[in-house]
């Protein structure tokens, strides 16, 4: 299975996600916006564009036990 193409930390369990936040005014280069639910697993991945979302502190982020 290849890696997703980003992660993003994040400490809440919903997100938003429309492809395009870190692009600078860059709406019309995302998707339309999704919310998605981290679940019991600590992440979840994006239907449009694979960005993960990994909740800090969660099962699955690597770095919380660091």
């Amino acid at each position: 299975m290849l890696p997703p193409p980003e992660t993003s930390r994040v400490a809440t369990h919903r997100v938003a996600c429309d492809g395009a936040t870190e692009i600078p005014g860059g709406a019309a280069l995302g998707h339309p916006r999704v919310y998605l639910e981290i679940d019991e697993k600590g992440y979840v991945d994006c239907g449009y564009c694979d960005r993960r979302f990994l909740l800090i502190g969660g099962p699955a982020d690597d770095q919380a036990a660091h």
